[in-house]
């Protein structure tokens, strides 16, 4: 069995009350040339004595490791394979029973492809089915390349895995961003099929349901790989814009929450980036300069704001031009606009601005809250659902708001008017850091918020 078209592996860590049905999955497939490569990653259930059933299969080869995380098992799985192409299955999934054969046939007749992913069904505990994802053609209707493919149920070819250097072991989760940013780096292409193949499972253990540890080892992928590539972008100018007027309070960067202003917080999050060349706040209030004064930073500076410029409906493009042309700053570089009423973001929100723009070649990054209750707007006989929930969801379904939170745009777009340009990206920022100032009510909140930081 030295010559196998597709391995498929299947890491395993105490999901043995599903592992049976995936492995099922596998051996019900009507493409026949596979070996399957079970790992299990010291389970204290009965997930070994569920893998003893196969292993009389000489298709099935079992393995057992101590404990070394998701991304260390991937990466010996595929060095321990023999296929020509390489596939996850997580042990509480299941494929379809046309999975490899739809997959394989799509890529070995695409040959400029490295890889090739599939549309799912979520499923619950009990394997029933509640909601269809639909990922729209890449290159074809989305050329958004920021949203990585599942890291299960993409087939790969092997010789690409090894030559990008295979999973990255240090941060416990994002296996499948991290391979998916590889790709693009490498140049490859990927592609995906409109077809259901795999049925994901979504319950109380998943990693998935993890979202910090997820968020942090996203951004720290995305800021190694934009650090390669940042000196083409420099400068890179916080500005930091506050006003006297037009607020719930006349100059709401001096109210204070816990012992220091929203000001106060705001520099130090951008003194604390070292990705930063210069960090300036603009205002029209010389009390600001008074502030600054406390701090050492060479990098920190105060500009005078047109007042004409704060009013509300001015565009804040209008003050970034005149930074921009005060400090001459060549149309090279990206300003990040960070905002003092928004007190719970952090640096690395703020950094994350500036990869998601690097990474993605756009004019413009935005931090943004995904709406996961339904939003509606008006129609003439009633509200009209934006997002529907139907059980067929896909990738531009999703509802997003803007949360004034960071922004990253590149100086060029300013000359033109626009703080956008012509292609404009987002990261989603979880709640707790999509808190905005705009009240009296909410800066007492914020207060008992501050505490428990």
């Amino acid at each position: 069995m030295s010559n196998i078209e597709i391995s498929v592996y299947m890491p395993c860590h105490n999901y043995g009350y599903f592992l049976e049905s995936a492995i099922e999955s596998v051996l019900r497939q009507t493409f026949d040339d596979w070996e399957l490569i079970i790992i299990d990653d010291n389970s204290s259930d009965n997930s070994s004595e569920i893998m003893s059933l196969y292993q009389g299969d000489s298709r099935v080869r079992l393995f057992y490791l101590e404990g070394v995380g998701l991304p260390a098992v991937c990466n010996f799985a595929i060095k321990n394979s023999r296929g020509k192409y390489v596939i996850r299955l997580d042990a509480d999934d299941i494929f379809d029973e046309n999975a490899l054969i739809v997959l394989h046939n799509w890529l070995v007749r695409r040959p400029s492809h490295a890889m090739v992913f599939s549309d799912y069904y979520f499923i619950d505990d009990s394997g029933e089915v509640y909601a269809h994802e639909r990922r729209e053609k890449i290159y074809e209707r989305n050329n958004s390349l920021d949203m990585p493919a599942n890291g299960a149920c993409s087939l790969l070819r092997k010789d690409v895995y090894e030559e990008i250097g295979g999973y990255r072991e240090d941060l416990g989760a994002q296996d499948g961003f991290d391979l998916w940013n590889k790709l693009l780096l490498g140049k490859y292409k990927s592609g995906n099929v409109n077809i259901p193949l795999f049925y994901y499972r979504r319950h109380s253990n998943n990693l998935t349901n993890s979202n910090q540890i997820i968020l942090d080892a996203r951004r720290h992928i995305k800021f190694d790989i934009a650090s390669e590539k940042i000196e083409k972008f420099s400068p890179i100018v916080a500005i930091i814009p506050c006003r006297q007027n037009y607020d719930f309070a006349p100059d709401v960067w001096s109210l204070d929450i816990q012992g220091k202003t929203l000001l106060e917080r705001d520099i130090e999050k951008c003194i604390a980036s070292k990705i930063f060349d210069r960090i300036v706040v603009a205002s029209d209030s010389d009390r600001v300069k008074a502030l600054l004064n406390k701090y050492s930073d060479y990098r920190l500076s105060y500009f005078k704001r047109d007042h004409n410029n704060t009013i509300r409906s001015a565009s804040l493009v209008n003050t970034i031009e005149e930074v921009t042309m005060y400090y001459n700053l060549p149309n090279s570089g990206i300003v990040v606009v960070s905002y003092s009423q928004a007190p719970f973001v952090t640096t690395n929100t703020l950094e994350e601005a500036v990869t998601t723009l690097i990474l993605n070649e756009a004019s413009c990054s935005l931090g943004v809250e995904k709406m996961n209750e339904k939003v509606f707007k008006r129609g003439p006989h009633g509200l009209i659902p934006l997002n529907t929930f139907n059980g067929l969801n896909s990738d531009f379904d999703s509802i997003y708001r803007e949360a004034n939170i960071a922004l990253a745009s590149r100086i060029s777009n300013i000359e033109s008017g626009s703080l956008t340009g012509s292609k404009m990206v987002y990261f989603t920022v979880g709640a707790e850091e999509c808190y905005y100032v705009d009240s009296v009510q909410k800066l007492k909140i914020a207060n008992i918020i501050a505490l428990e930081e």
